[in-house]
């Protein structure tokens, strides 16, 4: 399989399907539309993927992978906890507001799949979560977090407030305010309530 993830014509295919999922959604896209897309033949699907569900979890594969490592190169350079989670809220609504096509896909249609909501083992999407969790952890370990957050609960109300807000903006042309108010915002929303200001590093807001 890491031979062919690096086919052109794999990646031809990724391409195409991302399109067609977009436009026309996982249950009413067929295969020979996304090798129409794609500029190959139905048979050369199959060479690649088994069905189109393997097609969307390669997608998503593909996607979060991306998202992880741009995620940490966002991340790393930075030595507050509380600037690690600004930019983490940040970085994850410009990514849904760059890319309307995979954020459509990732927001609606992967729950649409059975096999990706029964049988896929989401192991990059976990990786992701434990961005969050190991920033929490740092900010107790120095003081600015409180002791009592449970960082397993913590990461996924944190995720779970930008994941509702980047649903309602794929849903919805409209959007009231700009990324980094939404960001900021979330933020300082969280922020305030798993900052320690009586420690030794109280974050100011």
């Amino acid at each position: 399989m890491a031979k062919r993830k690096t086919n052109e014509k794999y990646q031809r295919i990724i391409a195409a399907a991302t399109k067609v999922f977009a436009r026309k959604g996982f249950y009413q896209s067929k295969i020979s539309e996304i090798a129409k897309e794609a500029q190959v033949a139905d048979g050369t699907i199959y060479i690649y993927f088994e069905n189109k569900d393997d097609i969307l979890i390669s997608l998503f594969e593909e996607q979060m992978q991306a998202v992880l490592d741009n995620m940490t190169s966002r991340i790393m350079p930075l030595t507050d906890p509380a600037k690690k989670l600004e930019e983490f809220a940040w970085t994850h609504l410009s990514l849904i507001h760059k890319n309307k096509d995979m954020a459509e896909i990732i927001q609606v249609e992967l729950r649409q799949s059975d096999k990706f909501m029964k049988e896929y083992k989401n192991e990059k999407f976990s990786q992701y979560l434990d961005i969050i969790e190991d920033i929490i952890l740092e900010g107790q370990q120095s003081g600015v977090f409180k002791k009592s957050i449970v960082p397993s609960v913590a990461k996924r109300a944190f995720f779970g407030a930008l994941d509702e807000v980047s649903r309602v903006w794929v849903l919805s042309s409209r959007r009231q305010y700009d990324i980094r108010t939404v960001a900021r915002q979330i933020s300082e929303y969280f922020l305030d309530g798993i900052t320690d200001f009586n420690g030794s590093r109280g974050v100011q807001t």
